[in-house]
């Protein structure tokens, strides 16, 4: 089963057991879905549907230190209840040990010298460890290492 047909099944199992706030946030992941989908005029597949969940994801988290700063904890448990569901649909997490062989590998496969090779770098690893891993604490990891090495 596709991560998109996950989606609506889902969807309909949260519409019978009424719970308003999954079904909210699962109709959001399709309305994103299928904007994409008519705008770009293709069917997505998985890996271009886990895209949009993460987007929507590091969304809610600016949205909650946000909300935080400015005191709106009734904003903030509505945001804290999306991500909860959305981060159901993301693969599971790789530990900090994997994130770094993963870094390493990436590193001797592109022959990176050092800082000038990081996009060479990065796109090997976006490609591997999409939906699994911060990429932002791993750019940082890949900067450490060609900077070591």
């Amino acid at each position: 089963m596709s991560l998109k047909e996950q989606i609506t099944e889902d969807m309909k199992t949260a519409m019978r057991a009424k719970e308003a706030t999954k079904l909210g946030t699962i109709r959001l992941i399709t309305s994103a879905i299928k904007q994409k989908e008519v705008d770009e005029r293709i069917e997505l597949n998985d890996t271009q549907v886990l895209a949009i969940i993460e987007k929507m994801i590091k969304q809610r988290k600016d949205s909650i230190s946000q909300f935080q700063a400015g005191g709106r904890q009734d904003l903030v448990d509505i945001e804290q209840a999306e991500l909860a569901v959305l981060t159901t649909y993301m693969p599971s997490a790789l530990s900090d040990a994997e994130v770094q062989g993963e870094v390493a590998a990436a590193v001797a496969e592109s022959g990176a010298a050092g800082p000038q090779d990081m996009g060479k770098v990065m796109a090997i690893l976006k490609a591997k460890l999409a939906g699994r891993a911060d990429m932002t604490a791993v750019s940082g990891l890949v900067k450490v290492a060609l900077t070591k090495g």
